[in-house]
């Protein structure tokens, strides 16, 4: 099968994670078809906390304002036992210019996306379901079930699986999950409750008897409560359920008033074994799902779909080869590992029933959390700021790197640089000039190219030129004596070189190209 450079990419599922691979292709001008099978949006609450990682990649869409005033900043997660506070971790420990999560409702956050999609001139085409999916090396063939029953096949160059747990495109293309299936049951609500809880915090009480209670405060006096279950016996989630898990494990007082949402759910720990088959790229829950512990879920789905999203654009516009998303599941699928063990493990500390083991978690979590080091790596686990790609293939380190290598993400430098580097959709090269003058840009690229430094004047030829009189921006880089560094459209550091040596730069170059 053939398929043509204005054939659109299908993005099969509209939620966090879909909207925000269509609108990272969309923004990049490569023509995109997203269709979901559901006739409205969803009106469940569901995914709620947006950690900084992703508020970071918010920005690069101009969408982190919006995101953060219709929602709650959560500053601070706290662990109760016995009537004590076991530990508390402050998220402002972060390094990123958004040092908190977001608390807000799923519904809000697709619709923002959504809105931001309409006006990039595409819409989620609604009550269309895959059905059939075959591909060579060539393209895809998609078969789409319309709701009067009508079945279009469509051809494509490249199919993105964002639908979900169940997905149908992992199962067309004959993948599955592989990991832990002993399922897990939670009940979870989304309520408005009367109670004294800082609207800043999350909570997780560990109860003796029973599992562990998260609450979520969310605008106002809307809370989300999720209980571990031992078993459901089938009930259906009811408030007065709901009620007596919160008043036999809450340590603070919380009276549900009203059920905006309750359901019952099982989540099981698993991930596909590759997250690229052929031309079909599995993103979010298509390709991994774990406990909701720790609020990672969304968070790494659209992630994901942001690393896949300008590698994808570059390959479909013919500037890179098909082997540049291969880097997808190199970079990506460590990570959805990473976030399911790191979920298992709060899942299994916090179910611990034996009284022994409980009393040992509670003074073991209260001494670690009393150290500096365990505090920090906690809230950057949680915030997602730890994630890097240092072993990926397509990164390139360079001679006499400082404390920022290759595979990281850019730290911000200041709020001019920060906003300017945001603002552009496609490579960056950001030449550092520490000490005298400043170097001439690098020719042969087609990054745009910005400079910071001291010296009042620069050369001609770069794109914006920032004053940087007290090289703040030279330290925060770890590069004294200056530097370049290849920043990709996802905010990751693709090569850095000293200024005496651009082969490193080259070589990144050069794998986009290979």
């Amino acid at each position: 099968m053939r398929t043509a450079v204005s054939d659109p990419i299908i993005v099969v599922g509209a939620g966090p994670v879909g909207l925000t691979c269509a609108l990272e292709l969309a923004r990049r001008g490569v023509p995109v078809r997203i269709v979901d099978r559901l006739a409205e949006p969803t009106t469940e609450s569901r995914a709620i906390m947006v950690h900084a990682r992703s508020l970071e990649m918010f920005e690069r869409l101009g969408l982190v304002d919006e995101l953060i005033r219709n929602g709650v900043r959560t500053t601070a997660m706290e662990m109760h036992s016995d009537g004590e506070v076991v530990a508390r971790i402050a998220l402002d420990l972060v390094d990123s210019p958004f040092p908190f999560s977001v608390t807000i409702a799923q519904t809000e956050t697709e619709r923002i996306l959504t809105k931001a999609l309409d006006e990039h001139g595409v819409s989620v085409e609604r009550e269309v379901t895959l059905t059939g999916l075959t591909q060579d090396e060539h393209g895809v063939q998609a078969v789409l079930e319309h709701a009067d029953g009508r079945r279009e096949t469509v051809g494509t160059g490249w199919l993105v699986g964002a639908d979900g747990g169940h997905s149908q495109a992992r199962k067309l293309v004959g993948s599955a999950l592989a990991g832990r299936f002993k399922g897990e049951k939670f009940l979870m609500g989304d309520v408005n409750a009367d109670h004294e809880l800082d609207p800043h915090s999350m909570y997780t009480f560990f109860s003796p008897h029973q599992g562990p209670l998260l609450v979520f405060p969310m605008e106002g006096d809307r809370l989300r409560l999720i209980a571990n279950i031992a078993t459901d016996d089938g009930r259906t989630a009811t408030q007065e359920w709901l009620q007596q898990v919160v008043d036999e494990r809450a340590e603070r007082p919380i009276r549900i008033r009203d059920a905006r949402w309750l359901t019952v759910f099982e989540v099981h720990h698993a991930q596909v074994p590759e997250y690229r088959v052929g031309r079909v790229l599995l993103v979010g829950d298509a390709a991994h799902v774990h406990s909701p512990a720790g609020g990672q879920g969304m968070n790494t789905g659209i992630q994901d779909a942001h690393n896949l999203a300008w590698k994808l654009a570059l390959v479909h516009s013919g500037q890179a080869p098909a082997t540049l998303l291969d880097s997808y599941h190199a970079e990506r699928h460590p990570v959805g590992a990473q976030v399911i063990q790191f979920a298992g493990t709060l899942t299994r500390v916090g179910t611990l029933a034996n009284p022994i083991a409980q009393k040992l978690r509670n003074k073991g979590m209260h001494l670690l959390t009393s150290l500096a080091p365990v505090r920090q790596a906690m809230a950057d686990r949680t915030e997602e700021t730890a994630v890097a790609y240092r072993k990926s293939p397509i990164v390139v380190q360079g001679r006499g790197d400082g404390k920022l290598h290759a595979g990281d993400h850019l730290p911000a430098a200041g709020p001019e640089l920060r906003a300017a580097l945001a603002a552009v959709h496609d490579h960056v090269l950001l030449t550092v000039a520490a000490n005298g003058t400043a170097p001439a840009p690098l020719p042969g690229t087609t990054a745009r190219q910005l400079l910071v430094g001291a010296a009042a004047t620069a050369p001609t030829g770069y794109d914006a030129v920032f004053q940087d009189p007290d090289g703040l921006a030279a330290a925060r880089y770890g590069l004294p004596n200056g530097g370049r560094i290849m920043v990709r459209p996802d905010g990751y550091v693709a090569a850095i070189a000293p200024l005496d040596e651009n082969t490193p730069l080259h070589k990144y170059q050069a794998l986009l190209q290979a």
